[in-house]
C-alpha cells in the first residue's frame, strides 16, 4: 500500500548557526593570527571568492595544504555554507563530518548532519510498506539530533542569537528522532512523544504548512500504528488537522484514513450522512487549534461483537465487502460467524488487496517426446521455496536435456523428478519456477501492519513471470483480479493492541489479467479514405 508522504523543504541557510564574530578562534592572548604569510594569503584568496564552486575548491585546497591551520574550523564552517549554497548534500555532510572531528559540539555541523541525513531517510521510505529502506541513515540522523538537543551555548554567543538558532534547529531535531522511531525502530510511543515535542515548538501558524504540517500528519500516523500507544481518537484529530491545511492534491489521500479511523472507533451504525456530518465537525474543531482540547471526545462504537451482529443482520450479508466479512468472522459471536461461514463456504470471491508474498514453491515442467508430440505437464516441488527472483534460473535451451535433468535433480524433490516420463529422451523440456500460494493483505489493519490475512492456494501453478510482485495491489476487473473459493478460516483474539483477526484460506485460486481497452476506431472524415 502506498503510504502518504508530503514533500517539504527548508533551506539550511535559513538557520545561519554562527554569527560572524564567533567565527574567530580565540585563545588566552586574544584573536588567533595566521603567522605564515603564504598561508594567510591562501586563506584570504579562498574566503574572498564569490563563485561558490571556485570558493569550495579553494577552501579544499587550503585544507589539503594546511591541514593543521589555526583557521581550520573557520574554513570548514565556510565549506558547509558554500556546499549548501551549491545544493550538494553529500559534500555538506563531508564538511560537517570533518568539522565534528575537530569541534564535536559544533552546532552548525550537527544541524547540517541531522537535516541532510533526515532528508535521505525520508527519501528512502518504501512506498508500499511505509518502512525505512535505509534504517542506518535514519538512526544516524536521530543520534546526532539527540546530541544537538544537549549542546551548550557556545562561549561568546549572544543569548538572542542562540535562541534564534535553537528555535530553528530543535524542531528538526525532534522530527528526526520521531521519524527514526516511526519508520525504523517502530517505537511508536516515542515517535508520538517526539512529534508532540516538535509541534509544541512551532507557532500554530507554522503547523499549517511545511515541516509542521508534514509532522502533524506523521503524528496521526503514529497514533494509528498497532500497539499499546494506539489512540484512534487522537489519530482522527490529527488526520482532520492535516486534511484542513493539506494542498488539494493530498486531501484525497488523507480523507480515507480519517474516514477509516473514525468509523473504526465510532462504528458505522449511524446513517452515512450523519457520519459525514460528525467527521466534518471534527475538521472544523481541528482547524482552530493544533492539539485537541481536553473535552474532545468521539462516541465509542458498540462492541466488536455488536458491530459484527449489526453488519450481519443489517442487510444481505453476501453484498458486504471482503473486509466486513472478515470482521464478522473475527469478532462475531460463534453463532453469527457460523451463519456467515455457511453462506461463504464454497463460494467464489475476488480478493482485492496487497500482495504480501508469493514464493515460488514448484517447478512447472513441460516435456515433449517423440512418442508424445503434445507436451506433458508435471509439477516438481522445489527443495527450497524462495522468492521468484531468488530461484536459480533454469536452463532455457531446448537441446540441453542433460542440463535440464541436472537442474531438476539439484533443485527439485527427487520423487517428483523420478515421476517425469521420457525425461532422458525428451525433444524439448521447458522448466518454469511457479507459485502455488499468494498471501494477501485485505483489511486496512492488515495493510498497515503488512501481514497477510488471506491465503489463496492456486488451482494451477502460476509461472513466476506471470505472478504479481510483493506490494502489488490486486483490484477488480477490468484491472488485474485474483479470484478464489472460500475454504477454511481460523481466528485469533485481540491482544497487545492488535484487533481480533480472522485468517481466511481460499482454494482454487486463479488470476484474471487486466483487460485492456480496445483501440478506438474513428470514421474517416467525409471525402477522405482511411489512411489518406
Amino acid at each position: 500500500m502506498k503510504k502518504l508522504v508530503l514533500a517539504s523543504a527548508m533551506a539550511l541557510a535559513s538557520v545561519a548557526l554562527v554569527a560572524a564574530p564567533a567565527l574567530r578562534a580565540q585563545d588566552n592572548s586574544g584573536q588567533i593570527t595566521i603567522q605564515n604569510p603564504e598561508e594567510f594569503n591562501a586563506y584570504q584568496t579562498a574566503v574572498t571568492q564569490t563563485n561558490p564552486a571556485t570558493k569550495a575548491s579553494a577552501l579544499e585546497d587550503f585544507l589539503q595544504k594546511y591541514p593543521n591551520s589555526v583557521v581550520k574550523k573557520a574554513v570548514l564552517d565556510q565549506l558547509i555554507d558554500t556546499y549548501e549554497q551549491m545544493n550538494d548534500p553529500d559534500k555538506v555532510l563531508s564538511a560537517a563530518s570533518r568539522m565534528l572531528q575537530v569541534d564535536p559540539n559544533n552546532f552548525k555541523a550537527i544541524f547540517a548532519t541531522v537535516y541532510f541525513k533526515k532528508t535521505a531517510c525520508q527519501r528512502n521510505i518504501d512506498p508500499a510498506t511505509g518502512d525505512s529502506k535505509d534504517p542506518q541513515t535514519c538512526d544516524d540522523a536521530a543520534a546526532m539530533a539527540q546530541k544537538g538537543l544537549t549542546v551548550a551555548k557556545p562561549a561568546g554567543a549572544a543569548d538572542a542569537d542562540w535562541k534564534k538558532m535553537t528555535d530553528a534547529a530543535f524542531p528538526i531535531f525532534h522530527s528526526a528522532i520521531a521519524l527514526d522511531d516511526l519508520i525504523a525502530k517502530k517505537d511508536y510511543a516515542n515517535a508520538i512523544k517526539e512529534y508532540t515535542a516538535e509541534l509544541m515548538l512551532y507557532s500554530p501558524q507554522q503547523t499549517t504548512s511545511g515541516p509542521g504540517l508534514v509532522d502533524t500528519l506523521n503524528l496521526a500516523e503514529a497514533y494509528a500504528k498497532p500497539g499499546t500507544a494506539r489512540d484512534e481518537v487522537k489519530a482522527c484529530w490529527f488526520y482532520a488537522r492535516a486534511w484542513d491545511f493539506a494542498p488539494p492534491a493530498y486531501k484525497s489521500q488523507i480523507e480515507p484514513k480519517l474516514d477509516y479511523w473514525y468509523k473504526r472507533y465510532h462504528g458505522t451504525i449511524d446513517p452515512p450522512d450523519q457520519i459525514t456530518s460528525q467527521i466534518n465537525a471534527i475538521k472544523t474543531q481541528a482547524q482552530a487549534t493544533l492539539f485537541p482540547p481536553a473535552t474532545f471526545t468521539i462516541a465509542p462504537a458498540p462492541t466488536p461483537q455488536e458491530l459484527a451482529h449489526h453488519a450481519l443482520t443489517g442487510g444481505n450479508p453476501m453484498t458486504l465487502n471482503l473486509e466486513d466479512k472478515e470482521y464478522i468472522l473475527a469478532n462475531g459471536s460463534q453463532a453469527d460467524a457460523q451463519q456467515l461461514w455457511s453462506l461463504l463456504k464454497g463460494q467464489v470471491t475476488p480478493v482485492p488487496g496487497i500482495v504480501i508474498s508469493d514464493q515460488a514453491t514448484v517447478l512447472a515442467v513441460h516435456v515433449t517426446t517423440a512418442a508424445s508430440p503434445h507436451p506433458k505437464d508435471y509439477q516438481v516441488k522445489l527443495n527450497t521455496p524462495a522468492a521468484c527472483a531468488s530461484v536459480p534460473p533454469p536452463p532455457t535451451s531446448e537441446l540441453r536435456v542433460a542440463e535440464a535433468r541436472d537442474y531438476l535433480q539439484a533443485n527439485g524433490a527427487s520423487a517428483d523428478v523420478s515421476a517425469i516420463e521420457g525425461l532422458d529422451h525428451a525433444h524439448r523440456i521447458l522448466i518454469e519456477p511457479a507459485v502455488t500460494t499468494i498471501n494477501m493483505a485485505v483489511a486496512q489493519d492488515a495493510k498497515d501492519s503488512h501481514y497477510a490475512d488471506f491465503t489463496v492456494n492456486l488451482k494451477d501453478p502460476l509461472a513466476c513471470k506471470d505472478a504479481p510482485d510483493p506490494s502489488f495491489e490486486m483490484k477488480l476487473q477490468p484491472a488485474e483480479e485474483l479470484d478464489a473459493t472460500y475454504d477454511t478460516y481460523t481466528t485469533s483474539p485481540a491482544a497487545n493492541g492488535n484487533p481480533a483477526r480472522a485468517q481466511i484460506v481460499l482454494s482454487q485460486g486463479f488470476v484474471q489479467m487486466e483487460k485492456k481497452a480496445p483501440p478506438v476506431h474513428r470514421r474517416p472524415a467525409p471525402g477522405r479514405r482511411s489512411g489518406e
